[in-house]
């Protein structure tokens, strides 16, 4: 049965998963990422087979903010990738949740690019890709471009600054992280200007809002 209503589609895999100590571990790590991020935006999100999970989100804007506080969940310890899509989905077994259609191909498109890119030199730190399907009228090239600049300003974070932008992701304040991480609020000011910190909330702030 076909859904004409366009859909926004992720499909997630962790990086370099085979090399994980221990995988049972891992795992259950990202069970509960995706578990938070279901119920803070209304997501499906589910393993499906080894390190790879899919669902759907309600907007783009939703996806795009759910996939970076995904990497930031598991960071600096764990990457993933992801690729998003936006288009009609078919149900093939509406008992058992099986879906295909335009939506999925082109998340599948998106997330093969994001590996791809990675494997570049000059976009090696590319982690998110997002396509529409055919008949979809987005400025596709606008979110590209956004995704790329915040994958490499992500990768660029160190480990204490990978705890402020989650944090601050989180909803907690500058002050609360301070007395988190035992440093001065001064040190988490400063992290969150020269580290770019700052750009990438309001870039996030900003993608979210779209539909």
């Amino acid at each position: 049965m076909s859904i004409a209503q366009p859909v926004v589609v992720v499909i997630g895999d962790v990086v370099g998963s085979r090399r994980a100590v221990d995988r049972a571990v891992l795992h259950a790590v990202v069970v509960d990422a995706l578990e938070q991020v279901n119920r803070r935006w209304d997501g499906d999100l589910r393993i499906t087979v080894g390190d790879e999970y899919q669902g759907t989100l309600p907007s783009l804007g939703a996806a795009l903010t759910a996939t970076v506080w995904l990497r930031l969940s598991l960071l600096p310890d764990h990457d993933v990738r992801h690729g998003i899509g936006r288009g009609t989905r078919t149900a093939l077994d509406p008992a058992a949740g099986i879906e295909d259609g335009p939506a999925w191909w082109a998340a599948r498109a998106a997330i093969d690019e994001a590996r791809a890119r990675a494997g570049r030199a000059a976009t090696r730190a590319a982690r998110t890709s997002y396509r529409v399907a055919d008949g979809v009228d987005e400025p596709v090239a606008a979110v590209e471009a956004a995704l790329l600049a915040r994958d490499e300003l992500v990768g660029r974070l160190d480990e204490r600054s990978l705890s402020v932008l989650g944090g601050l992701m989180s909803g907690r304040t500058q002050r609360e992280l301070a007395d988190e991480l035992d440093v001065s609020a001064s040190a988490v000011s400063q992290r969150v200007r020269h580290d770019a910190i700052g750009v990438v909330q309001t870039m996030t702030t900003w993608l979210e809002e779209l539909a």
